[in-house]
């Protein structure tokens, strides 16, 4: 007999499933709603917003618009994204993640503070990912993108630099660029580094660990887009090697699944709950003996 769980901890974390259920209720109140980008990094979950209205669209078209309502999704947005809406006459329904507003205002206000004698302000994430383009938008562009080790020639290590993090990079490799750093710095420049990652984000490394682990085969379910996932699944697949990364349920390869084997369902933090339990049914309805982990619902 096979035994099917799901993941509690996986699913969308609170930033997203805040933006998801704002989003939700504002197109219960009728009339067009905008959302600027992708809400979420999942391909089924804007489909099924798209088909109760949200209007996904583009910074582009973004600036065309006027006397709208528009979204803006956790990710965030930098200062440019609210002037816009101001001169358009935009109503925003702002969803950006707390924790993200948080960080903005703490490099804002860093580099506000240190105009007379700017020390370079440096950003630890993906370039051109939306929070990273809110990020350095406080700084008026000028903040530094470190992607990973090779990116730390950018530096001038004879001048002061002030380290931070977009909220959803892993911990260990950012403490692995600030110790680099603080080795390199030189004469009397000095280095401080703020320790901006997401908890309930980071701390889904050691729990999808232990959650492939427990299980025979895993079954990973996340967006194309979503960065989050391949990192989490690159986890899972470490400690399990019968991971597989799914984008939709009807992906799962039931060929590979034997008789009494556990069957571990987990998911990204832009992975709604209901694409987890639809593959947990799908692969329930194919082989019928298997009971579905209560609990883990």
């Amino acid at each position: 007999m096979n035994k099917i769980e799901i993941d509690r901890q996986s699913g969308c974390c609170f930033g997203v499933a805040k933006a998801i259920s704002k989003a939700e209720e504002e197109l219960k109140k009728g009339g067009t709603l905008y959302c600027l980008g992708d809400l979420v990094h999942n391909s089924l979950e804007v489909e099924r917003l798209s088909k109760l209205g949200l209007i996904t669209i583009d910074h582009e078209q973004f600036k065309q618009l006027k006397n709208e309502r528009v979204l803006l999704r956790a990710h965030g947005e930098p200062p440019s994204t609210y002037e816009i809406a101001r001169e358009n006459n935009i109503e925003i329904i702002d969803a950006s993640c707390p924790v993200v507003l948080g960080l903005q205002k703490r490099i804002k206000r860093k580099y506000n503070e240190t105009s007379d004698h700017r020390p370079q302000i440096v950003i630890y994430g993906k370039k051109g990912h939306a929070e990273v383009n809110g990020l350095i938008g406080q700084t008026e562009e000028t903040a530094i993108i470190i992607e990973n080790k090779e990116d730390l020639d950018k530096l001038d290590f004879t001048r002061d630099i002030n380290l931070f993090s977009q909220t959803t990079k892993p911990l260990e490799g950012f403490l692995e660029i600030a110790k680099i750093i603080e080795s390199r710095m030189q004469g009397e420049a000095k280095f401080e580094f703020f320790d901006t990652i997401c908890r309930q984000v980071s701390n889904r490394v050691p729990n999808i660990k232990e959650f492939a682990r427990q299980h025979d085969i895993i079954f990973f379910i996340a967006g194309e887009k979503s960065s989050n996932g391949k990192v989490l699944f690159a986890e899972c697949k470490k400690i399990n090697p019968n991971s597989y990364l799914i984008h939709t349920p009807e992906e799962v390869d039931l060929s590979l699944i034997s008789n009494d084997v556990s069957i571990g369902i987990c998911g990204a933090t832009s992975t709604p709950q209901w694409q987890m339990e639809a593959v947990a049914n799908l692969i329930h309805s194919k082989i019928s003996s298997s009971p579905i982990e209560k609990a883990a619902f």
